[in-house]
């Protein structure tokens, strides 16, 4: 063997060594089982063959307009104040269908000019426009607004990627669902408690620690009997459960500020503790900047209570008895060391920016999952072995030179997935047999071509390089062409579309390495051996 035969010898078996480790990685042992065991660690199987959970999700994308709405009616009333202009309401207008629009009743006409500026300088994001009997009209810009809604889906798919991230779900798929607006697709294969999963992902886990200015009340009624009546202005009731030692049991109301001294956004980390009666709790940390803002509010109210509240909730209450800087804790006789696990991961993770419902909710036991590998492998293998056969037996000993093309081809796909963290799903197997077929089809072109050189007089030696070079142009047409279209469905489609582009790409590249470098050191080996005017097998 020549030198240059000796390196690419060298290249094509380091190849076939790398890709057999990206399959098999170190197995434990070389028996059949324990390959396979390899083999599946590497290899990740999708929901349609492991089984699992296929969720779509709908974001409620008015609820984040509607916060940001009534922010901006925070921020408006502040202004308004600050410049003494007097007006007699600011509401929204439809906080269910248009969220975003804004009513400022009662404000003057001669207040025109500092209205303007109001909105041109701290609420940039909305238009204002003059109303009948001395009102205005505030709503968001239409590029705003879209631009509000589509980042409420983001962040939801990142908030819930974190968490499902967090219960350890392995290969999950957590997107866009490119059928439906607002939509998001949630695929969790191997998931064997879609309930607790779902609760998970629901949960918007929005953590605030307010002032509470009085409470329990076993009703709202009680709350408004208490205060004369009427609320105070910067008060709100919210419910929550009655306390140790509190004379109802139940659900209870408690009256507390309207704004937070800090919120979830304050939050460095969470973990699960214990309280100091031993029971389950949450204790969590707060960023610098935050710290200090708490510092500053538990030492102007030492002496007053807090209260803890959790999505709307108030779960605990607390007197201040010194000033507390960052740290802080959520404890409760109804929270249980799996509540206590599951509320720090959502704390930690983020709280949704809009609420979440289910579009629709299917799951694949595992049992249909080994039927669909069963029947994809058996697919792929009576596939495969046909297809040798039928290259031996039209190409003679040309058909060992592509069988053997073919099986390397198939072992640098395996391992591309293994490498990558490819999901391997029923189309991907569909893809795997495809790129066999590919195989085929470069193989036929340069051996139909060999064969047409041949008949013409050519020596083999020049048949054999007639051939790949009049071909090579074929073979990398028709493959970019095949790649594109792969990147397409890889682009826009959902889970097992993806698995079917990811496998017929990477077959693809494989094959293009197999079909003509691999391919043709095997005729130019063969061909060296062979004496001066033997014939070629082919």
């Amino acid at each position: 063997m020549n030198k240059t035969h000796l390196w690419k010898f060298g290249l094509i078996l380091g190849t076939l060594l790398f890709f057999l480790f990206g399959i098999f990685g170190v197995p434990g042992s070389f028996s059949g089982n324990g390959l396979l065991a390899a083999m599946t660690k590497r290899i990740n199987l999708g929901l349609d063959l492991r089984g699992g959970t296929h969720l779509v999700l709908q974001v409620k994308v008015n609820d984040a307009v509607n916060v940001d709405a009534q922010n901006a009616i925070e921020v408006l009333k502040e202004q308004l104040r600050t410049r003494k202009i007097d007006y007699a309401d600011i509401t929204q207008s439809d906080p269910q269908n248009n969220p975003d629009h804004i009513v400022l009743k009662g404000a003057q006409a001669s207040s025109r000019t500092d209205l303007l500026s109001i909105v041109s300088d701290h609420l940039p994001e909305y238009d204002i426009n003059g109303g009948a009997e001395n009102s205005w009209n505030l709503s968001m810009k239409p590029q705003q607004l879209d631009a509000l809604k589509n980042k409420a889906v983001t962040q939801a798919i990142e908030t819930i990627r974190n968490r499902i991230d967090a219960l350890g779900v392995s290969e999950p798929t957590i997107q866009e669902h490119g059928l439906g607006k607002y939509q998001i697709l949630v695929q969790l294969p191997g998931v064997d408690d879609p309930a607790r999963v779902k609760d998970i992902m629901q949960s918007t886990a929005m953590l605030e620690i307010k002032q509470s200015l009085g409470g329990p009340y076993p009703s709202e009624q009680a709350a408004l009997q208490d205060k004369g009546g009427v609320l105070p202005a910067d008060a709100i009731l919210l419910p929550g459960h009655s306390m140790p030692g509190a004379e109802a049991e139940g659900q209870a109301w408690y009256l507390v500020s309207r704004v937070s001294a800090v919120s979830g956004k304050d939050l460095r980390d969470a973990q699960p503790s214990r309280d100091q009666n031993g029971q389950p709790s949450v204790s969590f940390t707060l960023t610098g900047e935050g710290g200090q803002r708490f510092y500053n509010f538990t030492s102007a109210h030492t002496g007053d209570s807090l209260a803890v509240v959790l999505d709307g909730k108030v779960q605990e209450v607390a007197n201040i008895k010194e000033p507390i800087r960052d740290r802080g804790e959520i404890s409760g006789g109804r929270m249980s060391d799996q509540t206590s696990k599951d509320l720090s991961m959502i704390l930690r993770s983020g709280a949704l920016p809009a609420g979440i419902r289910y579009m629709e909710e299917r799951t694949v036991g595992p049992s249909l999952g080994a039927d669909s590998i069963r029947a994809g492998v058996r697919a792929a293998i009576v596939g495969m072995v046909a297809v040798l056969i039928f290259m031996l037996i039209y190409y003679r000993g040309a058909g060992i030179n592509a069988d053997v093309a073919l099986i390397l081809n198939l072992i640098i796909l395996l391992g591309f997935m293994g490498y990558f963290g490819a999901v391997l799903t029923l189309p991907g197997i569909a893809g795997v047999i495809l790129t066999v077929g590919m195989g085929v089809d470069s193989n036929v072109l340069i051996f139909e071509r060999i064969r047409e050189e041949l008949r013409n007089g050519k020596t083999p030696p020049s048949a054999v390089d007639q051939g790949f070079s009049h071909a090579w142009i074929t073979i990398v047409d028709t493959h970019v062409t095949t790649i594109v279209s792969a990147a397409i469905l890889f682009i826009f489609g959902t889970g097992p579309v993806r698995g079917f582009a990811t496998t017929l790409v990477f077959g693809l590249l494989a094959n293009l390495f197999t079909a003509v470098f691999v391919s043709r050191f095997i005729f130019d080996w063969l061909l060296e051996r062979k004496q001066r005017g033997e014939a070629l097998s082919i």
